[in-house]
């Protein structure tokens, strides 16, 4: 048996009529569909002769890619991430027949059995290790899997134990059965039908589950980790499964191919897969995942398996360079072809009828007439004869140029402008911080964005402002006919105005001497301050105003040190009170102060006024107040604790040039539409909401992402399928107002195995992860805890229920497109928002609840499951990234030298017997503290990999050196997530036995 994959080879190599839920049978279906056509009925798709795989078809250089069908075919295999998803994850775990305590329900000693186990003679066997499902009806095969003696009935004891008391964070639904009334936060209480009632559950989310008691090694949060007794024999972790696994086999597979998106219902590459996108009628898995790929037809089967309908939508998502930006499409002063209906943009969905000149449109099948100037007539097929020559007909993602029906007050945008705003008291100057960010941005207003990717010919002008502030505010004259920059003060701070309007926002190019003259005083001219208080509210109104004085959209660059105590609106009090961890008023420290903050951020929405945060604290400054704007104008929030312009630096420079770069769309506002029988019902991101279906941002870049949610409201048809539209209208850089467009097409089923195959694990944990977060404002950490678990369980219990073979009750099964799920789950538990731990500071919590709920699925698959890279045994000649090792302090070795790395921290640990040689050719120098420029191959090559990594990921990150057993290793141990957490929190073997003993109380 492979140890590697987790996969037998099947007994089957050929294909099996009715087999693996495939209506043409089991194997590999075609790479390409080869039959119908845009707007053609389906064809029958037969599967090829055994053993024999259908070439992709191939088209000339510059000719237009082969015909396909608008009605994708919902029966070819997915070419996804999970080839084998009809297979099961099957974990046997056996209990050594010495209990230390007849309520310890983790065995004393775990066995994972990658086989099946022998079953008891009233059941048949279930089919082996990466055989295909058996399904109702299906053709069945009798096989007997050969047993070896781990696997003898003897040694397959049940995990069964009388209930207890359990951990906070453990917990089951609401009695069964019964639908689950909708929990807030975009959770579902578990309690899907079908499932009998267990005894002693009354709370609505659920009593408190059995779980290891106090004293049990890997314990649940709140229980300590010492055991009297003998020693624990250890499950060997390779037997169970494994995420470098999964990304090295998907990256085998698929990586360095090219997936074309015309199929319905297309499983992606995983987001950690290199491969390239070929845009035939659905958007790139760049703009938009989603969390399964094919939907549930009714509303009933969704609560029945408890799988969260979700997209993750990235609508500016950055592209390679190999692959094309997205086609403009400019109908003149007529505008985007709309439905009359629904309002969905024409897309490759649209049928074209009676000759050419109606369309009905494929989301609410309203029929529509066809404008005259842009009729066509239709070929054989039913086709338009100019399919190809129009990117919003044949592909999934394109723009169109908006008319002035589409713009403010009917009038052309200006283009964007730039403001600068620079904290000048006491702690900023002393530290340097002042004089460092005016020496960068004399090179960095020469990197501001001028154009769109689609048009680099035109340049468009970049406007800039410049404001420093303590306890009042300093605008400056730059206007391009000045000798020296001039200064005016506004120190009645409770209304907010900008004394000038001409010279305050000026054209960079031509205002650059007066600028660089300004920039240069600045240090100098605060350099004897005393003041150490400082306002913020009324710095972010300063920009407002002169946004809305200027007629523009735009970005202010806060640069801040402090809590604001000063006499002005906004002013903060300290409210860090560290009693309030766990209690049921701990979600107080999360929640924005009202009022001022509030208010600020429906101003910048309606003003296009995006903040981008960059705080420099001391100590506490109440984040989750002072981040509330950035957070709702899809700005970012950046934080450096302690500075020190010598160590940090670099670091937070590295941020500022990022962040400056970035492609960026102003004054968005988003809306997705469905096709019938589905809707979109709630929205996670940087995002603002007046209304329950326009997603307002005052900006959105490249890596910001919005999460929507999916409610049925009516029955979905397998034969039709399901349709997404994402519409995003923003204003360019150059001032051009555009509509950018993501169609999606999914597969539905009324077979739960079919969703199961095509869920995302990576998608399903973004959705997860911004669920919980969101829910922590409203609800205590110890509910939030419960329902994650208890939904994980009950997708588990489902599967195993309804789609999974017959086997024993010892047997954990996981599907395979989610074998790993429990690894994310249970990293999501361990992460700072989540665990209430007294020694978190309450800032960097609020910090890393705010980022994550705009982050895309590659960022959040990152942040849950870090990249552990030995450096010490790599090939220093080859430029392949040495393999990943799994985040546990089992991979590390005493003499080894490893990178650890999330997207927002990085580690280089030494092993405590790493050889010297190797410390000298890294270091040079005893002194560990900095990674200094050595001509030698092991240094360059580890310079080469964490510069790399540093260019790939959105945010900078801070190299810190780490010595095994020296204290500031424990920093470095909370990212080794499959381990017990720092604070609190199981390892991944103890939360998955806990979620295997949920899964058992909820089918008995």
């Amino acid at each position: 048996m492979s140890q590697q994959g987790y996969v037998a080879a099947p007994p089957y190599s050929q294909a099996q009529p009715g087999m693996g839920g495939y209506q043409g049978g089991f194997g590999t279906g075609p790479a390409q569909p080869l039959y119908g056509h845009y707007g053609g009925p389906p064809q029958a798709f037969t599967t090829p002769p055994a053993g024999m795989l259908k070439s992709p078809a191939s088209s000339a250089a510059g000719m237009p890619p082969p015909p396909v069908s608008s009605q994708y075919s919902p029966n070819v295999q997915q070419n996804g991430a999970h080839p084998q998803s009809g297979y099961e994850y099957v974990m046997k775990v056996l209990k050594d027949s010495q209990c230390l305590s007849d309520n310890i329900t983790i065995p004393t000693e775990c066995c994972c059995v990658l086989s099946v186990a022998h079953q008891p003679f009233q059941t048949p066997p279930p089919p082996a290790m990466g055989q295909p499902q058996m399904l109702p009806g299906s053709q069945s095969l009798n096989m007997s899997p050969q047993m070896s003696s781990s696997q003898s009935p003897q040694a397959s004891m049940s995990m069964t134990s009388p209930q207890m008391p359990g951990p906070p964070m453990a917990g089951v639904g609401r009695p069964f059965p019964g639908p689950p009334p909708p929990g807030p936060g975009g959770f579902q209480q578990p309690g899907p039908p079908g499932y009998p009632q267990q005894a002693g559950k009354s709370d609505p989310f659920g009593g408190h589950m059995a779980g290891p008691q106090p004293g049990m090694p890997g314990a649940f949060p709140g229980a300590p980790g010492s055991l009297a007794g003998p020693p624990q024999k250890k499950l060997d972790p390779d037997s169970i499964p494994s995420i470098t696994q999964v990304i090295e086999d998907d990256q085998a597979k698929q990586g360095g191919q090219v997936l074309t998106t015309n199929i319905r219902g297309q499983v992606p590459p995983l987001v950690t897969t290199d491969f390239t996108v070929q845009d035939q009628g659905n958007a790139s898995p760049r703009f938009i995942r989603c969390t399964t790929y094919c939907l549930p037809c009714t509303a009933d089967l969704g609560k029945q398996c408890q799988v969260p309908l979700a997209s993750i939508i990235k609508p500016f998502a950055s592209l390679p360079k190999n692959e094309t930006p997205l086609y403009v499409v400019s109908h003149g002063d007529t505008g985007p072809i709309r439905c009359n209906r629904c309002k969905a943009y024409m897309c490759p969905y649209m049928r074209f009828i009676d000759g050419g000149r109606r369309y009905q449109c494929g989301f609410c099948s309203c029929v529509n007439e066809v404008p005259v100037f842009y009729f066509q007539h239709l070929d054989h097929m039913g086709r338009r004869v100019d399919l190809y020559e129009r990117p919003e007909l044949s592909l999934g993602s394109y723009e169109f140029v908006a008319t002035l029906d589409y713009c403010k007050n009917n009038k052309p945008p200006n283009p964007p402008a730039y403001i600068f705003m620079i904290d000048v008291s006491y702690n900023n100057i002393k530290s340097g911080l002042v004089k460092l960010i005016c020496e960068e941005l004399k090179t960095l207003l020469e990197k501001l964005p001028r154009y769109t990717q689609e048009d680099a010919r035109q340049c468009s002008t970049r406007s800039v402002g410049f404001v420093t502030y303590n306890k009042v505010l300093h605008f400056y004259n730059v206007k391009s006919a000045l000798a020296q920059p001039q200064m005016m003060v506004v120190s009645d701070t409770a209304e907010m105005f900008v004394p000038l309007l001409d010279g305050f926002l000026v054209n960079y190019q031509d205002s650059r001497a007066v600028i660089y003259n300004l920039l240069d005083q600045i240090p100098d001219m605060f350099a004897d301050t005393n003041e150490s208080e400082t306002i913020f509210a009324p710095v972010i109104q300063a920009g407002v105003e002169a946004f809305k004085a200027a007629e523009c959209s735009g970005k202010l660059f806060i640069f801040h040190s402090s809590m604001p105590t000063a006499e002005a609106p906004g002013k903060l009090k300290n409210r860090d009170d560290k009693k309030l961890v766990n209690t049921e008023k701990e979600k107080i420290l999360f929640q924005p102060q009202k009022g001022v903050y509030e208010q600020l951020s429906k101003d910048c929405v309606a003003q296009g006024c995006c903040v981008d945060l960059f705080l420099f604290p001391s100590q506490y400054v109440d984040l989750a107040t002072m981040a509330d704007v950035p957070s709702h104008t899809g700005g970012s929030i950046y934080k450096y604790s302690n500075f020190q312009v010598e160590t940090d630096g670099e670091h937070f420079l590295r941020d500022l040039r990022k962040d400056v770069q970035k492609s960026i769309g102003f004054d968005a506002v988003m809306r997705v539409r469905t096709s019938t029988g589905f809707r979109a019902t709630d929205f996670f991101g940087a995002i603002h909401m007046n209304n329950t279906t326009d997603i307002e941002m005052a900006a959105v870049d490249c890596d910001k992402a919005v999460t929507v949610e999916f409610k049925h409201d009516d029955t979905l048809n397998e034969e039709n399928g399901a349709f997404l539209q994402c519409a995003l209208l923003y204003t360019t850089i150059n001032g051009q107002r555009r509509l950018r467009i993501h169609n999606l097409s999914l597969n539905c089923s009324s077979q739960l195995l079919e969703l199961y195959k095509s869920c995302e694990t990576d998608s399903l944990i973004n959705f997860f992860a911004k669920s919980a977060y969101r829910a922590i404002l409203n609800q205590p950490l110890k509910n939030v805890r419960e329902i994650l678990v208890n939904q994980t369980a009950h997708m588990l219990a489902c599967y195993r229920k309804n789609c999974a073979s017959p086997s024993a009750a010892s047997q954990l099964i996981l599907p395979d497109a989610m074998k790993v799920f429990p690894v994310y789950m249970n990293s999501l538990m361990k992460t700072a928002p989540m665990l209430g731990s007294t020694e978190l500071s309450t800032d960097d919590r609020a910090h890393q609840r705010l980022s994550v709920m705009a982050m895309g699925v590659e960022d959040t698959q990152l942040l849950l499951y870090p990249r552990l890279l030995p450096l010490h045994n790599m090939d220093v000649s080859s430029d392949i990234l040495p393999a990943p090792v799994r985040c546990s302090e089992e991979r590390l070795t005493d003499c080894g030298m490893f990178l650890l790395e999330n997207g927002h921290s990085m580690f280089l640990w030494l092993g405590q017997a790493i050889p010297p040689d190797l410390i000298q050719s890294i270091f040079n120098v005893p002194s560990l503290c900095a990674l200094p420029e050595l001509d030698n191959v092991l240094s360059k090559k580890v310079r080469s990999i964490i510069s790399g990594l540093l260019d790939k990921r959105p945010n900078s990150m801070k190299l810190q050196i780490v010595r095994q057993k020296d204290k500031p290793e424990m920093l470095f141990r909370q990212f080794l997530v499959e381990d017990k957490g720092l604070y609190s929190g199981a390892s991944y073997m103890d939360f998955l036995c806990y979620v295997h003993r949920e899964i058992r109380q909820l089918l008995t």
